[in-house]
């Protein structure tokens, strides 16, 4: 099977503009294409995932990647799905992102020899000359078309800032810069993306009268149409300081039984032949897949040997058996714990189970909180130094959270 009926097959193609001269481009290792990651943040997440992946087998193919960083329309933010505007950062919080970004890259995508390029749209759109722009970019839009694009849409009856209006044109013109700069030759994008999308591939054929084309990724949604991607602490993130590699493992351990098979096919990289003979499993097999995918996936994002200790952790807590010494742990200072000690609910909140302490108390009254395995029912419960065995606690909020503190 070639990499583009591969790419169909795993579902991870939405839509897009020529299917024949696209499928021709990929599987002869022709296309130089660009997927774009505005810098919101200072670690990429899950919802970047399938872009990652998908430009690593493009890349094993013999495809050439370009990851654009926004370091330039990150200053505008995209109102794509957005019903509200997105803070505006500092240009010295975006180049910090821009760092961080790379280093998380380079474990899916080799950009040595030249095999893969990291640009920043600010080199070009910092620069700008406004009236200039306007010449050169805006007869080629047409604002009614604009308004009809389902990102704005979606702003509409809440207000759209003139800034981010902008942005369909910013994101165009990235297109065109990069086809004249690189000879790139196709974007990839999310599906919420596609007008943008398109807006480039039109600006590319008015102004250079060439063919250049856009891709489509399927959203990771799950079964229940729901983005995937979110804990109740908030996003899964890929940096290991914002979501240990043991939460990031549990995380695809815990999926839905209903998503399984279809995170298998669209971000590992099993052959679809051992892919299709796990689709029949039931039960403790399918137990076994999900630990397959968690595996997999964490891995690639944090290397073997911290998923193997993910993996241990896991069965350390919910099987008894393997060591504790991979479990989420965090030192505390033994006097903290003196005296009257600290309150649970406080200490659950600074170690992350829980975003408030509201959701602390609902948690011990719904008797979802254990200590040392002893369910506690009192929400004003004091955790003393007395209270710990081997200078250790072990806190399990509901069936699959746990946390280790140590005193020292």
């Amino acid at each position: 099977m070639k990499l583009y009926d591969e790419l169909v097959a795993r579902g991870l193609i939405a839509q897009v503009t020529n299917e024949e001269q696209i499928r021709e481009m990929v599987d002869n290792g022709k296309a130089v294409f660009y997927i774009g990651f505005d810098p919101t943040a200072d670690s990429l997440h899950v919802g970047h995932f399938m872009a990652l992946c998908l430009m690593k087998r493009l890349q094993q193919a013999g495809n050439k990647p370009i990851a654009l960083i926004g370091g330039g329309t990150g200053m505008i933010g995209d109102p794509s799905g957005r019903t509200d505007m997105r803070q505006m950062m500092t240009p010295e919080t975006i180049q910090h992102n821009c760092d961080c970004f790379k280093v998380q890259m380079s474990r899916f995508i080799d950009f040595s020899d030249d095999k893969a390029l990291m640009v920043n749209n600010a080199d070009w759109l910092m620069d700008l000359n406004y009236v200039e722009f306007l010449r050169e970019v805006g007869p080629h839009f047409s604002v009614n078309n604009m308004l009809r694009a389902e990102c704005y849409k979606q702003r509409m009856e809440k207000g759209l800032s003139f800034l981010e209006f902008n942005y369909m044109l910013m994101q165009s013109y990235d297109f065109y810069e990069l086809y004249q700069r690189y000879g790139c030759n196709m974007q990839f994008g999310g599906n919420d993306q596609w007008s943008n999308m398109l807006g480039g591939t039109e600006l590319i054929r008015r102004k250079l009268g060439v063919d250049a084309h856009a891709m489509t990724i399927t959203l990771l949604l799950n079964s229940e149409g729901k983005k995937m991607g979110k804990t109740g602490k908030g996003a899964v993130w890929l940096d290991p300081e914002k979501t240990s590699p043991y939460e990031f493992y549990q995380y695809w351990r815990n999926v839905d039984d209903a998503d399984v098979i279809k995170c298998m096919k669209l971000l590992t990289f099993l052959p679809l032949e051992q892919i299709a003979e796990m689709e029949n499993w039931e039960g403790s097999k399918l137990n076994d897949a999900k630990e397959i995918l968690a595996m997999e996936l964490t891995t690639l994002v944090h290397g073997e040997e911290e998923a193997e200790k993910a993996k241990e952790a896991s069965k350390a807590l919910f099987s008894g058996a393997g060591g504790m010494e991979n479990v989420p742990t965090t030192e505390m200072e033994k006097s903290r714990f003196e005296g009257d000690g600290v309150g649970l609910v406080s200490l659950i909140k600074e170690l992350g189970l829980v975003p408030s302490n509201s959701e602390g108390f609902r948690t011990i009254e719904q008797g979802g909180l254990l200590v040392n395995n002893e369910k506690i029912t009192d929400k004003k419960q004091q955790i003393t130094l007395d209270m710990f065995e081997d200078d250790a606690l072990l806190i399990k909020k509901g069936k699959k959270k746990f946390h280790r503190v140590v005193v020292k």
